[in-house]
């Protein structure tokens, strides 16, 4: 099962365990690719730090032995990965997963739900159509 929020993809496999990768985009010519660039395990993440939660911004830092500084699509699609992180960490690890500096109106899952604001639904149903074709492209072909 992949789940993507712009510019990552959460993996989870029966065999593994579930897997943070940061995947690149780009174009040549008319092709579009799509290369995994970096992977980490969530068993590994220490903290996601959404930098300042009364802000609208991109920014965030993920900690592992180190930290990583990055930059997503927008504001919506930050918390639409800290919110799939979180999910994924209660289904699977049950760990002590620290989510800083993010509103956590947002973060709950049940608080989604129960929300007026539409746009981050249609944005999680975009991640999941755009993870369905991220899966083909990188699934190999039977030869």
């Amino acid at each position: 099962m992949y789940y993507i929020c712009n510019p990552f993809c959460l993996a989870v496999t029966k065999g593994e365990e579930v897997q943070i990768s940061m995947v690149k985009h780009f174009r040549i010519g008319l092709d579009e690719k799509y290369e995994i660039s970096e992977k980490w395990f969530l068993d590994d993440l220490e903290m996601i730090d959404g930098k300042e939660a009364d802000t609208d911004n991109p920014w965030f830092d993920m900690h592992f032995k180190k930290v990583y500084s990055w930059e997503a699509y927008s504001c919506a699609s930050k918390y639409a990965f800290a919110r799939t992180l979180n999910k994924l960490n209660e289904m699977y690890l049950h760990k002590d997963l620290k989510i800083v500096n993010f509103d956590f109106t947002y973060i709950n899952e049940e608080a989604l739900w129960s929300s007026s604001n539409g746009d981050c639904v249609v944005l999680m149903r975009i991640c999941f159509y755009a993870s369905n074709l991220l899966c083909l492209s990188l699934c190999p072909l039977p030869g």
